[in-house]
């Protein structure tokens, strides 16, 4: 009999909870934990992707080039190493050869190869974003007038001339975000902006 009572207190209890109001129910739960706090990220991308991204923006201005050519070289990372200084490329990863047969040697953010520079200039950010914009000022010079897809293409020689198509809004975004003006959608809470010349 006790038991019978004490499953239909329950039930009336359960009920109770299930016909409240929402914000009642969340009081009534004690035991849910709460969200954890999501990492700073713009774009999907993470706190050292940006920073990467940041060295790219501010070997751009250090050039006297504009935000539009600094969007490009953010897109052309995007597209090669997802922001990420890695120290490997497309042979590792895919088997990739170069036109003659020959292995790739591609690394850094751009996976520039060898005829780029030395090892250590290709990992370094800051050298490697300066290699990238000098090669797009002078391979590109008409550059205002394409699409940014084709500039990154004609920089890099990428196999296909529409690779980092879909890396172009995010690159804005990220740009704009670095720059303090996040556009709807991204919040900069704990990411570090660049520096303003």
């Amino acid at each position: 009999m006790i038991l019978l009572a004490f499953a239909v207190g329950a039930g009336a209890i359960t009920a109770h909870l299930l016909a409240a109001p929402l914000a009642d129910r969340a009081e009534a739960a004690p035991f849910a934990a709460p969200p954890a706090p999501r990492a700073p990220g713009v774009a999907g991308y993470g706190l050292e992707q940006l920073a990467n991204a940041c060295t790219i923006i501010t070997a751009g201005r250090d050039l006297g080039l504009d935000e539009r050519d600094q969007t490009i070289a953010v897109m052309t990372a995007m597209g090669e190493s997802s922001l990420r200084n890695i120290d490997y490329g497309d042979w590792e990863t895919s088997g990739v050869t170069n036109p003659d047969g020959s292995r790739t040697t591609s690394i850094g953010l751009f996976q520039q190869q060898d005829g780029w520079g030395s090892r250590e200039a290709r990992l370094d950010p800051y050298t490697a974003a300066s290699i990238f914009y000098r090669a797009m000022t002078t391979r590109v010079p008409d550059r205002a007038t394409l699409e940014p897809t084709l500039v990154a293409h004609r920089t890099q020689i990428n196999a296909d001339a529409f690779h980092y198509a879909r890396y172009w809004e995010r690159a804005v975004r990220v740009v704009a975000a670095l720059n303090g003006a996040p556009l709807e959608r991204d919040r900069v809470e704990g990411v570090p902006l660049c520096r303003v010349p």
